[in-house]
């Protein structure tokens, strides 16, 4: 091409890139995907005319200006594409569930399948674990469905045929759902979740049910400690800006909450669960102060409620006569004192010598709170050394579970067709059917044992898994999180006196119920006659 040739395809390339810089439906999926569209066909154009060809000098000029827009097309197109909660997509799931979907389609298997989940074994230092996310779980289940995204990127795939496609447009959950109420204080091989639905549907939930039920029963399980060995204290979920992602942050206050926690940090849980919201002040506040006082003296005068200064910023002592000072003048302008906080140090030195700085300084009502680094056993020790620590501020180690950062879940099938099913390999073996546990309490209100056995066994004692939802629709309302947080506070009261310490003494006994041993014996040897004469 000659020079005015080019100038003339750049020219009309250019335009082109900013008259579709400007159409409103200039959108990623539509430059990219939709073939013979005009704005295609000018994007094309434009990519083909960005190739270095044979030109005179003016030629670069255009080469840049058309890279220029093109570029700012790239811009808009991501900025338009749609931010959606990650949670809410069934494609946050295994690969595997949808390949497994693909062929139960492909042989008709969609008969009624039933899994249920539970933790095979509890941590170390773990007595006892407390359900927690069964709020979630539903909510993931009456909201499933794939998007019209969803749908057109799983066809862009070609992994899946179009018989399949139309089943996930379609697709809603149908089945029944029996589960432990939240709270509920649990154990090995017990199941909190029942998912009763047709085979593709209970297999396409495995993932996040399992993942909305482990992390908040993880935490809850975690904060339970901390609210045994720690009572009558405050004690406050600091934990966000090291959980695991924006979720993980909510979810752990809600869960710890529900364990006992007074309440979170967290300014968004507060909003969404209406936890209760506690919040003093950073290092960086005081740093951005000349002297330490007037820092103090500014806070408390533009927040004037519950006013708590941070005091280990330089020299915790010597702030405390800070405050013993400033307190009185504070009052006169009708501002209390609340408390002041730790955060660094040593805590019990600490604390007992801000206590008598405070005491002689006639602050007595002054609390101490503290913070900084501290698990179950930190609040043990203090509690040991008698510490005069009013309430305590839980971060890492709470929204982590950094001692036990994981249990050890399975969702397994256990029915199917109205056969039992189990898994047979070594140290995974599975219970088939589908079963209940029966919880029993001795004259002292302590629970001594529990029963494991097939729904429907003949046996005494409180059933602790109800039936939630049916024919994918809840029965009932949801509990407010206030009468889930008195059924945990129920269950810890009577849990027996070795599961609460943080070292367990004892294992909780799980009775397993002959008629349960029967149906796995039966189809172990069903099983093992049908390997050997197989149909």
């Amino acid at each position: 091409m000659g020079g005015v040739e080019d100038r003339q395809i750049y020219e009309a390339a250019c335009e082109g890139a900013s008259r579709l810089r400007r159409r409103p439906e200039a959108s990623s999926s539509n430059i990219v995907n939709t073939p013979g569209d005009g704005i295609s066909q000018i994007f094309r154009l434009c990519i083909l005319a960005l190739k270095p060809i044979r030109g005179t000098g003016c030629d670069q000029f255009f080469q840049q200006r058309l890279r220029l827009e093109v570029k700012c097309v790239s811009l808009d197109a991501m900025s338009e594409r749609p931010r959606l909660d990650p949670g809410s997509s069934p494609l946050l799931t295994d690969l595997y569930q949808l390949n497994m979907i693909e062929a139960y389609l492909a042989y008709g298997e969609t008969k009624t399948a039933v899994f249920e989940l539970f933790v095979r074994k509890l941590p170390a230092r773990r007595g006892f674990l407390m359900a927690a996310g069964l709020e979630q779980a539903l909510q993931f289940l009456e909201d499933l469905h794939f998007s019209s995204d969803d749908i057109e990127w799983l066809r862009s795939t070609g992994r899946f045929s179009e018989r399949t496609i139309d089943y996930f447009a379609n697709m809603r959950f149908t089945g029944d759902v029996h589960a432990m109420p939240e709270g509920t204080v649990f154990f090995g091989n017990e199941p909190i979740l029942r998912v009763t639905a047709p085979l593709p549907e209970a297999q396409l939930v495995e993932a996040r049910l399992i993942n909305i039920l482990h992390f908040q029963s993880l935490i809850a399980s975690k904060a339970a400690r901390m609210v045994l060995v720690a009572p009558e204290k405050l004690l406050v979920d600091f934990g966000l800006r090291r959980a695991h992602g924006a979720e993980a942050g909510l979810m752990a206050a809600r869960a710890s909450y529900i364990a006992g926690f007074t309440g979170t940090a967290t300014v968004l849980a507060a909003k969404l669960f209406d936890i209760p919201v506690f919040g003093t002040m950073a290092h960086s506040f005081i740093e951005a102060h000349d002297d330490e006082a007037v820092a103090f003296d500014r806070f408390a005068r533009a927040r004037p409620e519950d006013v708590i200064f941070l005091i280990d910023t330089y020299d915790t002592e010597a702030a405390a006569r800070k405050v013993v000072a400033l307190a009185p003048q504070l009052k006169a302008a009708g501002i209390s004192t609340r408390g002041v906080r730790l955060d660094s140090g040593d805590m019990i030195a600490l604390s007992k010598a801000v206590r008598k700085i405070l005491d002689e300084g006639d602050l007595s009502e002054v609390t101490i709170f503290a913070s900084g680094g501290l698990d179950e056993d930190d609040l043990m020790a203090m509690a040991k050394a008698d510490a005069p620590i009013d309430g305590f501020g839980i971060g890492t180690s709470l929204t982590t579970s950094s001692d036990a950062p994981a249990l050890d879940c399975a969702y397994k099938l256990q029915e199917y067709a109205g056969l039992p099913r189990r898994k047979l390999a070594a140290g995974k073996a599975t219970w088939p059917g589908r079963k209940q546990v029966w919880r029993h309490y001795g004259d002292d209100g302590h629970m001594p044992g529990d029963v494991f056995s097939v729904e429907g066994d003949n046996q005494t004692g409180e059933p602790l898994i109800q039936q939630v939802m049916r024919d994918g629709k809840r029965l009932s309302p949801t509990p407010m999180l206030g009468e889930i947080r008195a059924h945990a506070a129920y269950e810890l009261q009577h849990l027996p006196a070795p599961l609460r310490d943080l070292e367990p003494q004892t294992t909780y006994p799980v009775k397993v119920g002959e008629v349960l041993k029967d149906l796995a014996a039966a189809f172990d040897r069903h099983f093992r006659e049908h390997e050997r004469n197989p149909e």
